[in-house]
């Protein structure tokens, strides 16, 4: 395999644009080929803009969270964007879409994965996914899935962003610089006009990230994003 991949595990089709879009354009822009698969339309829970307008379908909405997500895709950098219309408050995460991630890991062997947090009491289909994607991770690692495959490594997990992370055990032990990428992002952000009311929420929390990220370190950082790591960081040196 001569690319580096990423694969991004998103319950909704706008959750890897707020949580993890300056992720995604940082490494796209360094090469990688990153997979972002959208589980759900988010067309019952998160569509409320669209469902105001007269005459609205089901139908309707998926296609307009698709067009927008698929723009906001681009914008990123995005390698391959998939769309598995699993279902939407509650997400329905099928034996079949199950194993259909497991060949995705197989298939791309990815660099690192990025998913929802463990817990979020405001939306239980992020941490149904986040729980189901890194089981699906455990096993592409088994020997006896398909054998004669190549398994899959040991790639790190990073847990993105929910929205009231102080609700939700979530705590930021990564943070990173995405000022390089941010218009990219902030443009990405703007994709998403089914949610316009999202724009500037997720632009202060990329400023306190970036706050953060400055204090924590000698670097002079404005915009960032926090990832919660579910494993240890193996490394060769401390520097």
């Amino acid at each position: 395999m001569t690319s580096r991949t990423a694969l991004v595990v998103s319950a909704h089709s706008a959750d890897f644009v707020w949580r993890c879009g300056g992720a995604i354009a940082l490494h796209a822009a360094k090469g990688f080929e990153v997979t972002v698969i959208c589980l759900s339309y988010g067309e019952r829970g998160e569509s409320a803009k669209l469902w105001r307008q007269a005459g609205m379908t089901l139908e309707r909405v998926k296609a307009a969270r698709e067009a927008e997500a698929k723009k906001a895709a681009a914008v990123l950098g995005v390698h391959d964007i998939q769309f598995w219309d699993l279902g939407d408050y509650p997400i329905n995460l099928t034996e079949q879409a199950f194993f259909r991630l497991v060949d995705v890991y197989r298939a791309i062997h990815p660099a690192f994965m990025l998913t929802h947090s463990k817990e979020d009491l405001y939306n239980h289909d992020h941490p149904a996914v986040s729980a189901w994607a890194q089981n699906a991770r455990i096993t592409a690692q088994a020997h006896g899935h398909n054998p004669g495959q190549k398994v899959l490594g040991a790639p790190p997990v990073f847990l993105f962003e929910p929205h009231q992370p102080e609700q939700c055990n979530w705590k930021p032990d990564v943070l990173l610089d995405i000022g390089p990428v941010w218009e990219k992002k902030r443009a990405a952000i703007e994709c998403m006009e089914g949610q316009e009311h999202l724009w500037e929420y997720y632009t202060r929390v990329a400023q306190q990230r970036g706050a953060q990220a400055a204090r924590n370190s000698d670097k002079k950082i404005v915009w960032g994003e926090g990832y919660q790591s579910v494993f240890p960081h193996v490394v060769e040196s401390l520097a």
